[in-house]
């Protein structure tokens, strides 16, 4: 697995990026997603995922959490999925998950639990998201949840 962590440059804040990369891994190894996949996660700041929020979902405001999957699936039954060329370096590019740092930390103080935990739950929640798990599909929402609480309490056992 390739899981590229970037935290940007302007916020002042000491995250481990190992242990970042770990919590990526947790729900991709749950979902026996293979090996050979390459996954982003970008630490960021209120300002970036605001606009980042506006831009792509339409609302302009910060969010905690947002995932963008490489292989959307179509919303038309009738529509078939384009065919990809594989990329030369033989990984499957599942997509990218931002979380807001700010907005963790103010989630983590409201919560009454760590910011580390608060990281591991937005994580887990973007990585599911890009899996295909779409808590806004009430049939699905149930299904989401389980499959958060379950890899959430490995990662209690395991990194925090």
């Amino acid at each position: 697995m390739e899981i590229n962590v970037l935290i940007e440059e302007d916020l002042d804040i000491n995250l481990d990026a190992d242990w970042l990369q770990k919590i990526v891994e947790m729900p991709l190894k749950a979902e026996n997603i293979p090996e050979t996949i390459e996954l982003s996660l970008v630490i960021t700041g209120q300002e970036r995922i605001q606009e980042l929020n506006r831009d792509y979902r339409g609302k302009d405001s910060p969010t905690d959490v947002l995932s963008f999957a490489m292989n959307e699936q179509k919303e038309e039954a009738e529509e078939e999925p384009v065919a990809f060329i594989g990329p030369p370096d033989g990984l499957l590019h599942l997509g990218e998950v931002i979380i807001s740092y700010p907005q963790a930390l103010i989630q983590a103080q409201e919560s009454g639990h760590s910011l580390h935990k608060e990281l591991a739950a937005l994580i887990v929640h973007g990585v599911l998201h890009i899996l295909g798990y779409d808590h806004e599909k009430p049939e699905m929402e149930p299904a989401m949840k389980a499959r958060e609480k379950a890899i959430l309490g490995e990662i209690e056992k395991e990194l925090l």
